[in-house]
């Protein structure tokens, strides 16, 4: 079967369908994975062939008003359809659809005639057991969840609303409203599976059949690599580090926020590596080390906790390592999946990044590094994930799929 995945955004929006599309190409099915062209080399990496949407990085980022975002994230999401249809080939079988690129990919399905499933980082459907996820909202109870939930997907049409209308035109579609496209793929029980653990977020009980919770699908990395000797070389010249990171956040404060862990890591005895991210984050003093970008399957499980940003990615490679972590959470999910760090006793309770100060981050690494209830509730979650299979599962799924799309 010749399988088209998609994805857009930053690297933890990219990093999981390598390792889904390796297990998909070991089982013998021809995959290539379309994503921006800065991905290229991760993608040829795992053994993909690589399809190129934009030359932009992802998503746009903060904006000074809601009508302002909505207006680029609006142009971002019109350029992407734009670049979808330029990557999907008309003898693709599969189209696998994230959240970002799903919305675009139901019109190239109608075109093509050709089926998708969808594969998804974030619980995106309505609940009444959480509130949307990139809310940042804390619960609204049952009632106020599910309705906050309907009113996000409205949002996210109303973004989608002028590419959908470019997109179904160059198709030679008939005009139709993304709500509606929506509706007729939600009333055929579009088969989505989420690729994070159960263990961390169950599956919702008013979820529709089709909506499934299968585990991570972890990015793809060489068993080959090893992590540089002078990486080695420091984790062995005393007690387990810390890690600090914050992946693609924070860009341009990389000299503060490397000001800013010093002091804490001082503050609070401890030995860290820092990774350097879109941020920059770089420190020189004793007992630290700055890294670029590492496998964490590698890395977090030599840590004696992890600092990091909350999203959906570096939070599950620190839970699957069994090591507390210390979430300081930006934006979009990240406050998500920070308080179900919290809420599964692997964290104490987050720092928002904007309340970010050494003496606060100080205060929360020593209660995670010192206070055992932590690490011994991480090392739990990562027993339940090493039982599970979530490429594995997304596998079976594939191989079972039939029928319209």
């Amino acid at each position: 079967m010749r399988i088209l995945l998609t994805a857009a955004g930053s690297y933890g929006d990219i990093a999981p369908y390598t390792g889904l599309g390796a297990r998909l190409r070991a089982a013998g099915h021809d995959v290539a994975l379309a994503a921006h062209d800065g991905f290229a080399p991760l993608v040829r990496g795992a053994g993909l062939r690589f399809r190129p949407l934009l030359a932009d990085a992802g998503p746009p980022g903060p904006a000074a008003n809601r009508r302002e975002l909505m207006r680029s994230a609006s142009t971002f999401v019109r350029d992407l359809g734009t670049g979808l249809a330029d990557a999907v080939d008309p003898g693709d079988d599969l189209l696998v659809l994230s959240t970002t690129t799903a919305p675009l990919g139901w019109q190239l399905a109608e075109a093509l005639d050709v089926p998708t499933i969808g594969a998804y980082l974030q619980p995106a459907h309505p609940t009444r057991e959480f509130a949307p996820v990139v809310s940042g909202a804390r619960s609204l109870g049952r009632w106020g969840n599910r309705a906050m939930g309907r009113f996000s997907l409205r949002m996210v049409d109303r973004v989608y609303a002028d590419a959908v209308r470019d997109l179904r035109s160059r198709l030679g579609l008939p005009a139709d409203a993304p709500a509606a496209v929506r509706a007729r793929r939600e009333r055929r029980a579009w088969p989505v599976l989420h690729g994070f653990s159960p263990a961390v977020v169950r599956r919702p009980a008013d979820w529709r059949a089709g909506l499934d919770v299968v585990g991570n699908w972890w990015p793809y990395h060489d068993p080959a690599v090893r992590l540089p000797p002078d990486v080695e070389d420091f984790l062995g010249s005393g007690p387990a580090p810390v890690f600090i990171g914050f992946g693609s956040m924070a860009a341009g404060e990389g000299e503060r926020l490397g000001e800013l862990a010093v002091a804490a890591l001082r503050r609070a005895g401890l030995r860290g590596v820092l990774q350097s991210g879109r941020a920059g984050l770089v420190a020189s003093a004793d007992g630290i080390l700055t890294v670029d970008e590492l496998p964490h399957a590698l890395l977090f499980p030599r840590m004696a906790a992890v600092v990091h940003h909350a999203g959906a990615g570096t939070t599950a490679a620190g839970l699957r390592a069994g090591v507390p972590a210390v979430p300081v959470p930006v934006t979009a999910d990240q406050p998500f999946w920070a308080a179900r760090l919290a809420a599964l006793g692997a964290a104490p309770a987050p720092v928002p990044f904007r309340a970010l100060t050494a003496e606060r981050l100080a205060d929360a690494l020593t209660r995670a590094v010192r206070e055992d209830a932590y690490a011994t509730a991480a090392a739990a979650v990562a027993r339940a994930m090493a039982a599970e299979d979530g490429a594995g599962q997304f596998l079976k799924a594939v191989e079972r799929l039939g029928g319209p799309v």
